[in-house]
């Protein structure tokens, strides 16, 4: 995404395993639109992918399946 966000606020940030971060954003532009921003850290490489709603709402949705099934089998 080439615009810039006017305001980032940060929502939340996840240890992951393997020395990695998880951080999310609510990134608000001046046109209204408003994206969660993921921020992934591998050491000194970051993956950063803005989101809507709706593949946010789908990413928590396939998120929360895989761990339920997780904890179910016990791994």
């Amino acid at each position: 995404m080439s615009e810039t966000p006017d305001s980032l606020e940060e929502i939340g940030r996840i240890q992951a395993p393997y020395r990695r971060e998880i951080v999310l954003q609510d990134a608000r532009f001046d046109s209204g639109m408003r994206l969660l921003r993921v921020r992934i850290r591998e050491g000194t490489r970051f993956t950063i992918m803005d989101i809507d709603a709706a593949t946010a709402t789908a990413l928590a949705s396939a998120l929360g399946g895989w761990a339920r099934d997780a904890e179910g089998s016990g791994s």
